[in-house]
């Protein structure tokens, strides 16, 4: 964004050459534009302040903007796609008024309170379909209608906790709802990060135009959650498909804000009747479960058998009325585009009055009357799928235009509309609203009009269903005003609803002295205990490598010493970086600059500091609620560092500076680790990683540079590998002999590099996590890990041994195991509920 604002303009005359050519799409609404053809009086006031800020001032907050959301993981998964993309924030904000934003607010409470109506009486006594409000074909007929549930009483009485309602300006001005979501809506997260980065960008801007805060709404929200639970301080949890779904930074992003307890089915098991949290203390029970996968894969048992998402028992938990579900399974039955057909009639029905935001125009075709109006005006209408996102028999299209079908395809959709009419509906073809967007041509900005959907969030809260003040906007980049989908070229925008009167700044932070205070040890689910220990691993690893390659290349440079030596440091080195699969076998013709490149950035070895940093990455996304953002910016930094390419000249330089900024991020990542994580279950784990990790590659090392033919030049890389040059030459004047480096490495309890540190580390960590034995007994990790501590403290170095020296790196390797058997999940042997104590 920040190239495209290069019109030098200078204030005041910069707005107006933004706006001079803006030109409303013909018959089309717009935002800026009102319907007197003037500009409306806030964006006019929005823009002039826009255009006091000077030229280089601008552009530098609008770069801070995006790269606060590139840096950030803000970031979204198109279906089919592997790889997180950066999500494209627009450089305006969406503006619109109180009044307006008002009769919006009550469209959408309306609705949402109808939804819920409707929802309990088709799970309920049935009286819609039995009084012909409703043809049961539209409840029958649909996938997401789930018989299990059929006479469930949610607990707290409500089908629906979230709502979120797409929204555009039709034709004639007014607010029409294009679709309702009510399985698992997503986009408040996205509508949360976009407005804390623009506010940062545009601070005082956002306080003079009166933006309403977003804050008081997920207040309320977490407040309906738990008032829904059974127990007075309930466990809330947010159920995530886990980091591969489409829309999981925004999943994690909420866990952390609203401070739920971030969970994959895995970690959660179906027990005496309840649902509860697998963690590193046992069971604990979840009072209510935030679901954000689709209602489909929630049981095993009594819904999709292939699932591996859901909890086996949830369904049972659910009519037993012993967890809050928000939303209910089943509550995705009413997104299908077959309900929009009968939503004015159910509101006369059910409360006696008029939608306040009209739904476009859809008639669905498993009637016969509506379904020949269809074919009779087809040319001028849209079909889609009655109950499924995806037109049947049209794959990969979402719905389709019949104007721009071509005549076989034409043919094929009316034949199947009169052999299976239920399966479709036709509605009137959406021309969205425009807001400006900025757009550059010849050297300059301008603004222009750009079609956009609009999705309002409401939350059932103690004091009845709240509206977010703002929302999700997706801003097509296309003048087309026909359709907006993430699929195409679309950015998203802040949504400012502008207040009348100065707004005071909320927080979602508690006032008053009747919290409860607590101190939580051993809450931590086993999969992110899982995650924490594995990124704390790779990222030793990485360290590792990096020391191995920084070594090597300066071994290379070294012109005393020949490229090649049998069974001397290079050569040694390179055999460490094969055995770790860092990098490629060696051969006869293998240079040691060749294989430190390898090692460093060849994402093909599995073993490579590249490999090792994506998997940290990939463990850390996981765990994503759990670690601040300062972390997270600094595992893709080092991402960024090890996939820069190398320039052709001076290579050895490059190698050794992307190795040694490597380790600058890595030590800042321990830093912020050591210094700001709270020494709790979580802590633990991601150390514990660490000193494991470090005490397996010190004894490898010790192997291979410490053995009994050991010599001075072999031992002097040794301390460079565990970076104790230093230490040693202060605590001994002579050079380097066998049994000091031995005793440095391997049994100094002083030296945080040591054996002998990681091991007492190790023990203490154990020590502070919770025990799962009634009898007080010490657990087989711990009793692995005292007397692997024990022994380190008694041994002499100078009786030491090769032997010995891997007799030691087997008793860690078997502690690793001990501990990964203990508190991590494992599919095939999962531990039974009836055999762990410490539900609560």
């Amino acid at each position: 964004m920040a190239d495209e604002l290069l019109s030098p303009v200078r204030t005041p005359q910069r707005a107006q050459a933004w706006t001079q050519s803006y030109a409303p799409l013909p018959g089309i609404p717009d935002e800026f534009i009102g319907p007197d053809g003037k500009p409306r009086a806030y964006w006019r006031g929005f823009l002039d302040s826009l255009g006091q800020f000077d030229q280089d001032d601008l552009d530098q907050r609008l770069a801070t903007a995006e790269r606060r959301i590139r840096e950030g993981g803000v970031s979204y998964r198109i279906p089919g796609e592997t790889n997180e993309q950066s999500w494209p924030l627009s450089g305006l904000p969406l503006l619109i008024s109180q009044a307006e934003w008002n009769e919006i607010s009550a469209g959408v409470v309306q609705r949402a309170q109808l939804l819920d109506r409707i929802i309990a009486d088709l799970y309920g006594d049935g009286r819609l379909v039995r009084d012909g409000a409703l043809p049961a074909a539209v409840v029958a007929g649909s996938p997401e209608f789930l018989r299990p549930l059929a006479g469930a009483k949610p607990f707290g009485g409500r089908w629906l906790q979230f709502y979120a309602a797409d929204i555009g300006r039709g034709p004639d001005g007014r607010w029409w709802v294009l679709g309702d979501r009510t399985q698992a809506p997503s986009g408040a997260g996205y509508a949360l990060a976009n407005r804390l980065v623009t506010s940062q960008a545009f601070p005082g801007l956002y306080r003079d135009m009166n933006v309403q805060r977003l804050a008081p709404f997920f207040r309320a929200f977490r407040d309906g959650l738990a008032h829904a639970a059974e127990r007075s301080d309930p466990r809330i949890c947010l159920l995530t498909p886990g980091a591969f779904s489409q829309t999981y930074f925004e999943q994690a992003y909420l866990a952390r804000y609203l401070g739920f307890l971030l969970v994959e089915g895995a970690d959660l098991v179906y027990a005496d009747g309840k649902m509860h949290v697998r963690t590193i203390a046992g069971l604990k029970r979840a009072d209510v479960i935030w679901r954000r996968i689709d209602a489909e894969w929630c049981d095993p048992l009594e819904l999709n058998g292939a699932s591996r998402l859901g909890v086996p028992g949830m369904i049972e938990a659910i009519r037993q009325g012993k967890v809050s579900m928000a939303n209910m399974p089943g509550a995705g039955l009413l997104e299908a585009r077959a309900f929009q057909a009968f939503m004015p009639g159910l509101a006369r029905h059910l409360l006696g009055e008029d939608l306040r935001l009209p739904n476009i125009a859809t008639w669905w075709c498993g009637q016969e009357r509506q379904r020949r109006e269809v074919l009779e005006q087809l040319d001028h209408l849209s079909v889609s799928g009655a109950f499924a996102n995806q037109l049947p028999g049209f794959d990969g299209r979402h719905s389709a235009l019949v104007s721009e079908l071509s005549l076989a395809e034409r043919e094929r959709l009316v034949e199947a509309m009169t052999a299976r009419g239920m399966d479709y509906v036709g509605q009137e073809v959406v021309r969205l609203s425009t807001t400006p967007s900025w757009e550059t041509g010849g050297g300059r900005a301008q603004l222009v009009p750009r079609p956009f959907v609009l999705r309002v969030f409401a939350a059932a809260t103690p004091d009845g269903w709240q509206v977010l003040p703002g929302g999700f906007c997706r801003v097509s980049d296309r003048s087309d005003a026909r359709a907006v989908s993430m699929d195409a070229s679309v950015r998203s925008a802040d949504v400012w609803v502008l207040s009348d009167k100065p707004v005071e700044m909320e927080t979602l932070l508690p006032s008053g002295d009747d919290v409860r205070i607590i101190r939580l040890l051993g809450n931590l689910p086993s999969r992110a205990a899982d995650n924490l220990y594995w990124f704390g691993r790779y990222l030793e690893r990485v360290e590792a490598i990096l020391r191995i390659v920084r070594a090597l290349v300066a071994k290379a440079l070294d012109p005393d010493a020949p490229t090649r030596v049998d069974h001397g440091p290079a050569e040694r080195l390179q055999r460490l970086l094969v055995s770790w699969d860092a990098a490629p076998r060696v051969v006869a013709s293998s240079l040691s600059l060749d294989m430190a490149q390898s090692a460093l950035h060849d994402e093909n070895n599995y073993g490579s500091a590249l490999s090792n940093t994506i998997a940290a990455r990939r463990a850390a996304s996981s765990i994503r609620e759990r670690l601040s953002p300062d972390v997270w910016l600094l595992v893709g930094r080092l991402e960024n560092i090890l996939r820069k390419p190398l320039g052709q000249s001076a290579v050895e330089a490059g190698v050794l500076e992307q190795s040694e900024q490597a380790l600058q991020v890595i030590a800042a990542i321990a830093g912020f680790v050591n210094e700001n994580m709270n020494r709790v279950a979580g802590w633990n784990f991601l150390d514990m990683g660490r000193r494991i990790e470090r005490g397996i590659n010190t004894l490898r090392f010790a192997s291979q540079f410490a053995g009994d033919d050991a010599d001075l030049e072999l031992l002097d890389v040794l301390l460079d590998l565990i970076d104790s040059q230093i230490t040693y030459r202060s605590r001994y004047l002579t050079g380097a002999t066998l049994a000091p480096v031995r005793d440095m490495t391997l049994l100094d309890a002083f030296n945080p590099r040591s054996v002998a540190f990681q091991a007492a580390r190790i023990e203490e960590h154990l020590a502070g996590l919770p025990s799962l034995r009634e009898t007080g007994m010490l657990e087989q990790p711990r009793q692995i890990a005292l007397k692997l501590k024990s022994d380190l403290a008694v041994e002499d170095a100078r009786r030491l041994t090769g032997q010995t020296i891997y007799d030691y790196e087997n008793r860690l390797v078997s502690l690793a195991i001990a501990v990964a058997d203990r508190y991590f999940l494992h599919d095939a042997s999962e531990p039974s509920p009836g055999k762990v104590r410490g539900l609560a």
